[in-house]
């Protein structure tokens, strides 16, 4: 049991690692280009000047049905949403995993309600795509068949994952941020434990890990050819069949396989406001066989279109999305996966891999120590209202002085060997 849990960790993990590939390159598309970088600033900025200036006029909630958001933006709101992007982009970069596991419970720990965090990073996710990838050159590894099956199981499954979310909320608010603590407890929490004992065993064994690293490959090796379930999927004649990896001599699935899966990630990111890379990898390079030059490709296809529909149609239009903390988000990610990135070229893997599975672990803690004021409140467990606050300020502290750490930690390392990167 112990096996395939870690096998199904090691499928994640290359999963995020292949998301964090793209979103890196994604970022270094948009920070090249001046005129892009400019534009993130000013709508990053505009928001506060606009807002400032008609204070007195806006409604008293931001968003559809009361929709739990301050007043109006404020600079500190902005501030806080660039430095939660910030960390988000030095996960990214420093230690080769999407930072979509650490936004959406950042911004719930700083007071924004789970379904407008949610609707918020999946915005950001879009928005980051659009500008930074117009053209992507690993676009042209897309089948076009797998793709538009895989986009419209993942639409479906965004359009359950989005209602499901809204229905929650407009039935009782607190339970929404319950149910969204929850999966990411869930998560956050098999991921975090694993990558600590990984960690651990590495570290008896003295081996430096290099797989934390955006530039890990992700072709060829354990992945270039097919496990059995996959094999055994694609026997499966269940008509229609698509057909990809035309250069691998061609193989064909049943399209309600990969409707199916879609459906699946289309859900969890519509639910947790991630692009849903850490699914997509494993899914389709192990259980339907498909190679990873073709996976990636389909992968930002799907991490397009899912984030654009799920952020707008299932959130945007109801009033779940944070604009300016979006932008915030967007600028701060940018700056984090340039600094990251580069002070992988200087750190051991091996320690790379140790502050991954203690960021985890500090969002489990904090989303779970949330949980008992949630569950106070809706009358499922009754405990002291003062007890129950200590422990979500507890799990608050545990969160941001180890993400603040890892921040500094990679932050002094970047400016210790500024000459040598430099040099490099």
């Amino acid at each position: 049991m112990i096996r395939k849990m870690r096998r199904a960790y090691d499928l994640m993990l290359e999963g995020a690692q292949a998301y964090a590939k793209w979103d890196y390159e994604t970022s270094m598309r948009i920070i090249r280009d001046r005129r892009r970088y400019a534009i993130v600033i000013l709508l990053s900025l505009l928001p506060i000047v606009l807002l400032a200036a008609s204070a007195e006029t806006l409604p008293k909630t931001l968003g559809g049905k009361e929709a739990y958001a301050p007043v109006h933006s404020t600079f500190e709101m902005l501030a806080m949403s660039v430095f939660i992007g910030f960390i988000a982009g030095l996960v990214t970069g420093c230690i080769g995993v999407g930072g979509g596991f650490i936004i959406t419970p950042a911004l719930m720990s700083v007071g924004v309600k789970g379904i407008l965090a949610v609707g918020t990073d999946q915005f950001h996710i879009f928005t980051k795509s659009i500008m930074g990838t117009v053209v992507h050159k690993k676009l042209g590894n897309v089948c076009v068949a797998l793709a538009l099956a895989f986009v419209v199981g993942t639409v479906t499954g965004a359009t359950v994952g989005g209602t499901i979310n809204r229905a929650i909320y407009y039935s009782n608010p607190i339970m929404s941020d319950i149910f969204i603590n929850i999966i990411y407890v869930l998560i956050l929490g098999f991921l975090g434990f694993f990558a600590l004992s990984d960690y651990i065993r590495l570290k008896k064994r003295a081996a430096s890990f290099d797989g934390g690293k955006v530039e890990t490959q992700l072709n060829g090796g354990a992945t270039a050819g097919m496990t059995k379930l996959a094999v055994r999927v694609q026997s499966i004649n269940l008509p229609p069949m698509v057909s990809f990896d035309h250069d691998l001599g061609g193989r064909k699935v049943s399209a309600w396989f990969v409707v199916f899966f879609g459906f699946i990630v289309g859900l969890v990111s519509a639910i947790m406001g991630v692009g849903g890379g850490f699914l997509t990898f494993p899914i389709f390079v192990y259980v339907l066989g498909v190679s990873s030059f073709t996976t990636v490709g389909t992968d930002i296809f799907q991490i397009i279109i899912t984030t654009g529909y799920s952020s707008i149609v299932q959130y945007a239009i109801y009033g779940f999305v944070f604009y300016t903390l979006a932008m915030g988000l967007l600028l701060g990610s940018l700056i984090g996966i340039q600094i990251g990135s580069l002070v992988t070229k200087v750190v051991k893997g091996m320690h790379i891999r140790g502050f991954y599975a203690t960021v985890i672990l500090a969002g489990f803690v904090n989303r779970l120590f949330a949980l008992p004021t949630k569950l106070n409140a809706i009358g499922w467990i009754s405990i002291d209202k003062n007890v129950a606050s200590a422990i979500e300020l507890a799990g608050l502290v545990v969160f941001f002085a180890l993400v603040i750490t890892f921040a500094a930690w990679v932050f002094m390392k970047f400016l210790t060997n500024l000459s040598e990167l430099k040099e490099g």
